[in-house]
């Protein structure tokens, strides 16, 4: 019966226009920082979102398109507050989405920054996302993308994890490091993103489980996103809504530094839609359009055809 069930999900993908392909562990030869704990993974679906947390090993998977039409790529993190990770909705469709426009995606489940299972935890995230970018980059011959048109794009806290690599790079973070291959991304896509720890900005559950209760201001600071754009930051797309409980305020900051910068960026807020939309909620009216707005970037930066 599992067989028959697989078949049935592998035909559907091939009929929408994806495949998900190879799951890509990023630390085959031992995860960095594990303090060897062992626990099984845990992941939970209520009104129709998954969530995922105790992720002690973790990977990229791979969505080749059936009609592949861009060199491009993009490594998706889903959010969740650093403390789960909306890996559905926020990984798997998007990538689905993408793969629908002929364009390579991967989905990061990247560990969350549990201290019971590493050491120095609120690095994991990061030193994730930058291994992913490795990897990515090290293979685009072999995933037929351009090395060089790679992308990193964040929901929620999965924003705040795609602009601290987009602003950090410059550091490489943890135990691997490679000097020959750049963690930089190629351009940015923030949705309804974390960005600031600024108290009366910042999504307080997002910092805190980063964090911890009281971190320093020097720690507020560094993790502050917009305080540390410059020129060389990649391209952003970003988008928001007014009642959000994340508060546009966030993608206003970053919006303001990066212009600042003479970074390109494009910025849309809308007026009603909520947190945590994705693809999946509908009935909300015009922020249901944010993904043609995020065509419509991409193809003017010769990234989807």
């Amino acid at each position: 019966m599992k067989s028959v069930l697989l078949c049935l999900v592998l035909l559907t993908a091939m009929l929408n226009g994806y495949s998900q392909g190879e799951t890509i562990y990023l630390y085959p030869n031992g995860v960095p920082g594990s303090k060897g704990i062992q626990i099984q993974e845990e992941s939970i679906t209520t009104d129709g979102i998954t969530r995922v947390k105790d992720i002690t090993n973790p990977v990229l998977y791979m969505y080749q398109p059936k009609n592949k039409t861009s060199d491009a790529a993009v490594i998706i993190c889903p959010g969740g507050g650093y403390s789960i990770l909306a890996i559905d909705h926020e990984g798997y469709e998007i990538a689905e989405w993408f793969n629908a426009r002929g364009i390579t995606a991967f989905v990061l489940k990247y560990r969350l920054p549990q201290t019971n299972l590493f050491e120095n935890a609120e690095l994991r995230p990061l030193q994730d996302a930058q291994q992913a970018i490795r990897i990515v980059r090290k293979n685009a011959a072999i995933y037929r993308i351009s090395p060089d048109k790679i992308g990193l794009m964040g929901f929620s806290a999965g924003g705040h994890l795609a602009s601290t690599a987009a602003t950090h790079f410059d550091t490489q973070f943890g135990e691997i490091i490679d000097s020959g291959i750049s963690v930089r991304p190629d351009f940015s896509i923030l949705i309804y993103p974390v960005i600031t720890f600024d108290e009366s900005v910042t999504h307080s559950g997002s910092r805190r489980n980063l964090l911890g209760e009281t971190p320093s201001s020097e720690k507020i600071g560094y993790y502050s996103n917009n305080l540390h754009v410059t020129n060389a930051t990649p391209p952003t797309f970003l988008i928001s809504t007014t009642d959000d409980g994340v508060s546009p305020e966030n993608s206003i900051l970053y919006y303001q530094a990066c212009q600042k910068n003479k970074v390109p960026v494009e910025m849309h807020i809308y007026e009603k839609g909520g947190h945590g939309y994705a693809l999946k909620k509908k009935g909300l009216g015009p922020v249901e359009t944010w993904p043609d707005r995020l065509e419509d970037w991409m193809r003017a930066r010769l990234l989807m055809k």
